[in-house]
């Protein structure tokens, strides 16, 4: 009996992806990899065009190979990936776009990496090919600041694309929070992983979802979601203003001491200390508030996702 290798393709507004993608799955696993079978496991994400539709046609065209759930609303890729996770049931699972962004043709090394002993194959972009230069400076940015503050190690270029291990994705599943970011899930929990590079492949069919507004909202909830040298950062930083504030104290109580006048000039100088500090006590709270915003979103327990309808059983 051969071993199943479940595919998990989150889906919003993909239509014209679904039947293509689809054919490439087929023709890989048919040429490349005929020892392997394959389940296709679809999350529609609340999408408001008729992709829902394709994924039941498909579904009824290559029967018992195709599983899919429907969200009642948009909840976001990181909650379409936890739904397929937690439902998956094959040997080897694999989350992949449906844009074809993530090229099928790696499967066959990603396999290979399992069979060698490894727990995860990975795919690592090599080039941004394709992508505006300010995207791309504000991406390596990302992975040096997160890999800077926080306990993990992102590495440049990684994609959500991978074939895992059974233990792997039981280990994902037991990351229940609501405020998601799987790329530090994925390094948290260890496992052995081979990357393996790629060239980035630019997007043929229909247009990307991710907003440059939407990528900084992501990159921000990965960063409060694995950081807390920040909050230790404002306790240091807090340290520093009051010695700077002693010494400024010090400073203009000699310059007083030297000279009386001059305490009757000092109103523009008191003005630009209580703004600055006022900036800096503000972007504190912003900080902290962040933090506090997410513990309360946890601590309500709402559901990650809602679905309308499914053929999971």
């Amino acid at each position: 009996m051969k071993n199943i290798i479940e595919i998990i393709v989150p889906c919003f507004n993909e239509e014209k992806c679904i039947r293509p993608f689809h054919e490439e799955i087929k023709r890989v696993f048919s040429k490349e990899i005929p020892n392997y079978d394959y389940c296709i496991f679809f999350v529609d994400d609340g999408s408001k065009d008729s992709t829902i539709d394709e994924i039941k046609a498909v579904a009824s065209e290559d029967e018992g190979k195709i599983k899919y759930v429907s969200f009642s609303r948009n909840f976001g890729k990181e909650s379409a990936l936890y739904v397929g996770f937690a439902q998956s049931t094959g040997d080897l699972v694999v989350p992949m776009d449906a844009d074809l962004q993530h090229p099928p043709a790696l499967l066959p090394q990603m396999i290979a990496a399992i069979e060698d002993g490894y727990d995860c194959a990975g795919a690592c972009r090599v080039s941004r090919v394709g992508e505006s230069k300010i995207r791309s400076f504000f991406s390596s940015s990302f992975y040096y600041i997160i890999n800077a503050l926080t306990s993990i190690e992102l590495k440049p270029g990684a994609t959500d694309y991978r074939l895992m291990k059974r233990s792997v994705v039981d280990a994902i599943v037991l990351f229940t929070e609501r405020e998601r970011f799987t790329k530090g899930i994925y390094s948290w929990i260890g496992f052995k992983t081979k990357w393996i590079e790629y060239e980035n492949v630019e997007r043929e069919i229909g247009t990307t979802k991710w907003s440059f507004r939407g990528l900084m909202h992501y990159a921000l909830n990965g960063f409060f979601a694995f950081a807390t040298r920040p909050l230790r950062l404002v306790v240091y930083f807090g340290m520093l203003v009051v010695l700077i504030a002693i010494i400024m104290a010090v400073h203009y109580s000699i310059g007083v001491l030297r000279n009386p006048e001059a305490v009757r000039n000092g109103f523009t100088s008191v003005i630009v200390v209580v703004t600055f500090f006022g900036g800096i006590i503000t972007m504190i709270l912003g900080v902290m508030g962040e933090y506090l915003a997410r513990i309360y979103m946890e601590v309500k327990k709402r559901p990650i996702f809602i679905v309308r309808e499914t053929n999971v059983k």
